[in-house]
């Protein structure tokens, strides 16, 4: 595969891997004032959940690529020949 074709799946990795990291450590604000969304989380801390996730799809990622360099698992394999 080409990078572009390896910058793509780093790209779709890093968004599926965001709706995973995003729930993690959110708690609900509890004195909900007037106006306020009852399940808006106190504080998001989206720097640290940007990292986290950032790095997770590195990692994810990066086994994809050992898949792909090594032929581990090829498009033969599926063909059921």
């Amino acid at each position: 595969m080409s990078w572009v074709t390896h910058l793509a799946i780093y790209f779709i990795v890093w968004w599926i891997t965001l709706f995973m990291v995003l729930p993690f450590g959110v708690q609900r604000e509890t004195s909900v004032i007037g106006g306020n969304d009852p399940g808006a989380p106190q504080q998001a801390r989206m720097g640290i959940k940007l990292l986290v996730n950032t790095l997770l799809a590195l990692v994810v990622w990066f086994g994809i690529f050992l898949i792909d360099w090594f032929d581990w698992v090829t498009i033969k394999d599926f063909s059921g020949g």
